[in-house]
């Protein structure tokens, strides 16, 4: 069954030379040396992840390529199967693009249960597959696992800590987290109103870090803001949590 869909697909869009390369991918080798790099180049970056929302329970999945300009991409799960298919037409066809970043939507737990999710998107080795401008393949892989990190423990501000005094610094705390267990800390602090121009501060932290400090002047008086901590797992994997806060004084 594998292989008659490979077949097809070859007689669809590859060259002889890349459907053989496409079937050995398919059995899990590499690709075979008399695949060029003229013939299939690789993508300089291939990502596929998993993002958490704890504060929110629901869950989706996200994934990134960059390479040089395409105007065909498909991305296959571990079996084979096409999950993605994308085309770029008019002008942009004309001179590609160059990298793609993409979000599933994020139902709830309530609607679909974490369990559920997961089974849409099995852990193993995904495919991407792109027809460039210039004539060459582009060709990555991403594997897919299903660790998530401990969701991030936020210590200031608290959930029911009161008005927060916006002339005064602003203390983010987080309890530390074990020893290798994330690669990198995501800080985000940004007024929680829609009608409101955007306001957001944003800072990557070491996996050691427990604090961030806001300096007095960020945070404007009677406004509703949220804290939110997203740690990242060495596999891309990531977890959020979230908290809502506001400042004391007269907008």
């Amino acid at each position: 069954m594998m292989k008659t869909r490979i077949t097809e697909f070859a007689r669809e869009r590859l060259s002889s030379i890349l459907s053989a390369a496409l079937a050995a991918l398919a059995l899990g080798a590499v690709l075979p040396r008399t695949a060029t790099a003229a013939q299939v180049e690789e993508f300089s970056e291939a990502q596929i992840f998993l993002e958490e929302n704890h504060t929110d329970g629901d869950l989706g999945i996200q994934f990134f390529v960059d390479g040089d300009p395409w105007d065909r991409i498909i991305l296959f799960n571990p079996w084979w199967q096409r999950l993605v298919d994308v085309k770029v037409k008019g002008s942009s066809g004309i001179i590609g693009l160059t990298e793609l970043l993409s979000e599933s939507a994020e139902p709830n737990f309530e609607d679909l249960p974490r369990e559920d999710f997961l089974a849409l998107f099995p852990e193993g080795e995904y495919k991407f597959l792109a027809t460039t401008v210039e004539g060459p393949w582009l060709f990555g892989l991403a594997d897919l696992t299903h660790t998530l990190p401990d969701p991030p423990k936020i210590i200031a501000p608290a959930e029911d800590g009161g008005p927060v005094d916006p002339s005064a610094p602003f203390v983010v705390k987080w309890a530390e987290y074990p020893a290798d267990s994330v690669v990198s800390i995501h800080v985000v602090v940004e007024k929680d109103e829609e009608d409101e121009r955007l306001r957001v501060l944003a800072a990557d932290m070491n996996p050691e870090d427990t604090t961030l400090t806001v300096a007095p002047g960020f945070l404007e008086p009677g406004k509703a803001y949220k804290v939110e901590i997203l740690a990242e797992e060495e596999s891309g994997n990531k977890i959020i949590s979230e908290v809502e806060f506001e400042t004391s004084g007269e907008p």
